[in-house]
């Protein structure tokens, strides 16, 4: 009797367990859907041709984002040319090359802290010491460094990650052949884990798509339009910051709309792109 009834408020409770996981990830759709449909559904109607294709004229009262998207290509190319390197060959070198095993964790334990410092910090470091010390002012490409730096322990991580997952036999195999380190590394250790490099840079793109607090202090918002040399030397707003801009300053929430579901749009099609090339390397993997 007593085992029964033991058995029976065992299965009591993992019941409520499951129904409180069922709630919590149901709200959590929910909350997701509700946000996305939303912001689509007020966004949608007012992205026009016009509205993308044109620069904005305070005369005539036209309202265009061709100078923001174009600004944030600017900055999203510029911050991945500078970021990727750097991040790729520190990870090579903490996990092919570096010995003293205590800078390793050090250095491990800087990237985890740069990756949890609020970006409202980043973008005042970035206009004192890039704006102010290099005397870059207020620019693209000082933009581009403060998520540069940003980005860094993201591309780091995933990377270190995907250079542990290639099998050390590849590594011995390619030595007993007489292979030296930078070669084994170059042939045999880079193409092994490429797909984590790829998905690192894929998720870097959407943090960078996203961020507005550091670039309001090192890109600026100015809305004009620019060849990509002469872009980078000059402030500008991105997409991000021109909805801030139009939503706070302006008040025109309808552009403000527009611009997060292209926003949106943009994060979800990095989502599906970062989960489709993983699949893609998974699939030659098993190959």
């Amino acid at each position: 009797m007593k085992h029964k009834t033991l058995s029976s408020s065992r299965k009591a409770y993992v019941g409520c367990m499951k129904a409180l996981m069922y709630l919590c990830a149901g709200l959590t759709g929910a909350l997701v859907l509700f946000l996305v449909g939303y912001v689509l559904v007020k966004g949608l109607p007012n992205i026009t041709w016009e509205l993308l294709s044109t620069s904005p004229s305070y005369l005539t009262e036209r309202i265009g984002i061709l100078p923001d998207l174009m600004n944030t290509i600017y900055i999203v190319l510029a911050t991945i040319v500078i970021v990727l390197p750097l991040g790729v060959g520190a990870a090579i070198y903490l996990t092919e090359y570096a010995k003293n095993k205590k800078l390793v964790a050090v250095i491990e334990y800087a990237a985890e802290t740069l990756s949890g410092i609020p970006s409202i910090i980043y973008g005042l470091a970035g206009m004192l010491i890039f704006c102010e010390v290099l005397g870059m002012g207020t620019s693209l490409l000082a933009g581009a460094l403060t998520l540069a730096v940003m980005n860094l322990p993201t591309i780091l991580r995933t990377t270190q990650e995907s250079l542990k997952t290639v099998p050390q036999s590849y590594r011995e195999g390619a030595f007993g052949l007489g292979a030296g380190k930078w070669r084994v590394v170059r042939t045999v250790v880079l193409p092994g884990c490429i797909d984590g490099v790829i998905t690192g840079c894929i998720l870097s793109v959407g943090r960078i798509l996203g961020e507005s607090a550091a670039l309001l202090f090192t890109a600026g918002f100015a809305h004009a339009l620019h060849g990509i040399f002469d872009g980078l030397s000059s402030p500008g707003a991105t997409l991000t910051v021109a909805l801030y801009v139009y939503a706070k300053e302006e008040g025109e929430f309808e552009v403000a709309f527009a611009i997060a579901a292209i926003l949106m749009l943009l994060t979800l099609a990095i989502n599906l792109a970062a989960e489709f090339v993983a699949r893609h390397f998974q699939k030659k993997k098993a190959l």
